[in-house]
């Protein structure tokens, strides 16, 4: 029998409330970011997501409203001396990303659309990358799901177990935040795992983390020459925001008691963010990765991930 038209309803509509109420309860400081993305992920592979693309949406947009107010927290001194040498070695390592990425697609036999997305959003900043990328090189919807599905689901899996190997590895909260910056792959991992380790780390996280966000210009401009596209670049103009925010908290005096009201808030609805992100994890998601794809994804990320924490650990890469 086909289900009741009535039953269909009371269940989007406790779904719509379930997802409200995660959305909320994270947003509020009372969870961590682990536990907001776990809540996430259950939420995604229990049931049928009730507002799949308002959710994506609110999630980019209150990302780049996240980080904005993250920058009222931080120095300016801070934010340049990280961000310049994040600058360069977040240079060498997309480099490398692109380079070790597009081989073992290549290896893999992933085709070549999905292949260069999962590379790029591995080597610069996830979703973001994958959204500026894919329009350039013609991707297909089925394509850019491959692509974020598995980037979502390693940076799911990264936010949850870095954390973890750095107090393993006694990582100072400086090595952890650049690492983290290096190797996880979107924004709001790295400030939740950052976050979690210590203040220092998020700074460290945060900043480097950005000027490795600023080189999807570059690369978008260059993949456009290359396919001849006339698709307009956006520019990522939130990290302007973030640095004039971080110029506002310090210099302007008599600020600090708004300043860090901001900056808990920015902290916050990152968490929010992340349960977001979790709940984008279906189970179809999963099931149209594929093992190649995914395949791709996993070693891609292990060598950057363990490269990156080899010459931290070393002392090569330091701020």
């Amino acid at each position: 029998m086909p289900p009741d038209s009535s039953t269909e309803n009371l269940k989007a509509v406790l779904f719509k409330a379930f997802f409200f109420a995660g959305l909320i309860i994270s947003a509020s400081g009372y969870v961590s970011p682990p536990i907001a993305l776990s809540a996430g992920i259950l939420f995604g592979l229990s049931v049928a997501h009730p507002l799949p693309a308002d959710s994506r949406e609110l999630s980019r947009l209150l990302l780049q409203a996240s980080v904005v107010a993250l920058g009222f927290g931080m120095n300016l001194h801070e934010v340049i001396k990280a961000g310049r040498s994040g600058f360069i070695y977040t240079g060498l390592g997309i480099c490398f990303a692109i380079a070790v990425g597009l081989g073992i697609g290549k290896l893999l036999q992933v085709r070549a659309n999905p292949s260069f997305l999962i590379t790029t959003g591995t080597a610069i900043c996830g979703g973001s990358a994958i959204a500026a990328i894919g329009p350039i090189i013609q991707a297909d919807e089925q394509e850019m799901a491959v692509a974020l599905g598995t980037i979502f689901i390693l940076n799911s899996v990264a936010l949850l177990i870095f954390p973890l190997i750095g107090a393993a590895l006694h990582l100072t909260q400086q090595q952890f935040g650049l690492w983290s910056a290096l190797a996880i792959h979107d924004t709001s991992s790295v400030v939740g795992a950052s976050s979690k380790y210590g203040a220092a780390a998020l700074v460290v996280g945060t900043t480097v983390k950005l000027a490795r966000a600023l080189w999807i210009v570059p690369l978008a401009l260059i993949t456009a020459a290359f396919k001849r596209s006339s698709k307009r670049v956006k520019l990522p103009y939130f990290i302007v925001f973030f640095c004039l925010a971080a110029v506002v908290n310090t210099y302007v005096d008599n600020v600090s008691r708004y300043t860090q009201a901001l900056f808990t808030l920015g902290r916050f609805s990152l968490t929010a963010v992340l349960f977001l992100i979790g709940t984008s994890i279906s189970a179809a998601a999963l099931k149209e990765v594929g093992w190649r794809p995914l395949a791709q994804g996993i070693l891609l990320w292990l060598a950057v991930a363990i490269t990156s924490l080899y010459f931290i650990h070393i002392g090569f890469i330091v701020l």
